[in-house]
C-alpha cells in the first residue's frame, strides 16, 4: 500500500495501467479462493459488502410478484439492500428468523419451505456466516430448496472469506459480496461481488459508468472519434465496476488473498477451530454463555457469549481493550474473531484478562 501511495505521488497517472493488471491478477486469486469458474467474467470490484449487495439487489431484472426472502437476525447491510429493492421495484420481502437454524437438533428449515411453496420467491438473501453467533449456515441445503422453487440465492460472505472453507460452485449459491477488511485481510474500502455466468447478462445494472461499457478504453487507445456513449454494457458480472475504486484497499488484496491461499483456508479454520476449543470452557466457567454450535459444520471464524447476568458486552470489551483483548460486542454478545496468526499460547492471557475485567 506505501508502495501505492509513493508511485502515485511520484508517477502521477503514469502507473494507473500497472494497477489495472495487478487488479486482473487479483480477479483470477479470488476467483480461486471461492471456487469460481470464470472469475475474468464472473468477479467484479466494488468498495464494500454494502455496495455489493446493493448492486446486485437494485440490478435483478425485477418482474411483478416477485418476492424476496431475507432473514430477522442478520446484520442491516444484507436486509437493507433488499428492503431498498422492494421499496423501489415493487417487489414484496418476507423476513423469517434466523433462529429457526440455531436449533441444536439441527436446522428447521420449515417455514422457508413454507414460502418458496407459495411461490413467487426471485432471491432468497442469506449471510453465510451470522454476525452475532458465528453460525454459520447451510448455504448447500438452502441453495437447493430455492433452485428447486425457481429461487436464486444471493449470499453476505463478509464474515466468512478467509476463515471458512467456500466454494461457490459446491454450494450452487448464484451471488456473493464481501468486503475486503474482515478475515480477508484487507484494508476498507475494498471488495467484490461474484455473479454465476449464465446470470451476468441478465442484470440491468443500477450503477453504471465508462468502464461498464464493452470496449471502453478505446477512447485513449484508438485516436479521435471513438467519444461515443451508445457502446452496449458489459454481458459480465464487470458491467457493475464501473468506476474508479482505491488502488490502495486492491493492492492490500493482491497481497493477502495470495497469503490465505498458500495458508490454505482448511488449515486457518482448523487452527481457529483449536483456539476456540480453548477459550470456550474457561469462560463458560466464568460464568459466559457460548453460543457456538454442538455441530462441527456449522462452526465458523467467531467465537460468541452471553455475558455473566449484571455484565455488559460493551463494558466488558472497553475493559479488556485497556488489556491489549480486542474483541467486539454486537448487539449484546461478547464477540472474540481470532485469525490464523493469534497464537493458542495468548489463550491463558485472554481467559486471565476477562477474569480481571470480571473482578
Amino acid at each position: 500500500m506505501e508502495r501505492v501511495i509513493r508511485e502515485s505521488a511520484e508517477e502521477g497517472s503514469a502507473g494507473f495501467s500497472r494497477r489495472l493488471v495487478e487488479r486482473d491478477q487479483l480477479r483470477g486469486e479470488i476467483g480461486g479462493l471461492i471456487g469460481a469458474r470464470e472469475p475474468e467474467a464472473e468477479i467484479a470490484f466494488v468498495p464494500s459488502t454494502m455496495y455489493g449487495l446493493c448492486a446486485i439487489a437494485l440490478s435483478i431484472p425485477w418482474k411483478r410478484g416477485d418476492r424476496i426472502i431475507a432473514f430477522e437476525g442478520e446484520y442491516p447491510t444484507n436486509v437493507t439492500a433488499w428492503q431498498r429493492a422492494s421499496e423501489l421495484f415493487g417487489v414484496s420481502i418476507t423476513l423469517l428468523p434466523v433462529s429457526d437454524f440455531e436449533s441444536e437438533s439441527g436446522p428447521d428449515f420449515s417455514r422457508l419451505d413454507a414460502e418458496l411453496a407459495r411461490g413467487g420467491v426471485r432471491v432468497c438473501a442469506v449471510s453465510a456466516v451470522q454476525f452475532q453467533t458465528g453460525l454459520r449456515m447451510p448455504l448447500a441445503a438452502i441453495a437447493k430448496r430455492c433452485h428447486a422453487k425457481g429461487a436464486e440465492v444471493a449470499v453476505d460472505a463478509v464474515q466468512a472469506l478467509g476463515a471458512v472453507p467456500f466454494d461457490v460452485e459446491a454450494l450452487g449459491v448464484d451471488y456473493v459480496a464481501a468486503g475486503s477488511h474482515k478475515w480477508l485481510m484487507g484494508s476498507d474500502g475494498g471488495g467484490f461481488v461474484y455473479v454465476r455466468r449464465a446470470l451476468c447478462a441478465s442484470l440491468r445494472a443500477a450503477f453504471a459508468g465508462a468502464m461498464s461499457h464493452q470496449d471502453a478504453v478505446e477512447i485513449f487507445t484508438h485516436g479521435p472519434g471513438h467519444l461515443r456513449y451508445d457502446r452496449p454494457l458489459r454481458e459480465d458480472a464487470r458491467v457493475l465496476e464501473g468506476g474508479m475504486l482505491s488502488s490502495t484497499s486492491f493492492v492490500s488484496l493482491a497481497v493477502s488473498v495470495p497469503m490465505l491461499r498458500g495458508v490454505g483456508v482448511e488449515a486457518i479454520y482448523a487452527h481457529i477451530q483449536r483456539y476456540h476449543d480453548q477459550l470456550e470452557a474457561p469462560l463458560v466457567e466464568l460464568g459466559f454463555r457460548s453460543l457456538r454450535s454442538r455441530d462441527p459444520a456449522r462452526r465458523s471464524g467467531i467465537l460468541s457469549f452471553l455475558p455473566p447476568p449484571g455484565t455488559l458486552a460493551p463494558q466488558l470489551v472497553a475493559a479488556l481493550v485497556e488489556r491489549s483483548v480486542v474483541c467486539a460486542p454486537p448487539d449484546g454478545v461478547l464477540r472474540f474473531s481470532p485469525h490464523f496468526w493469534n497464537s493458542l499460547e495468548e489463550v491463558p492471557f485472554v481467559i486471565d484478562a476477562v477474569r480481571a475485567v470480571l473482578k
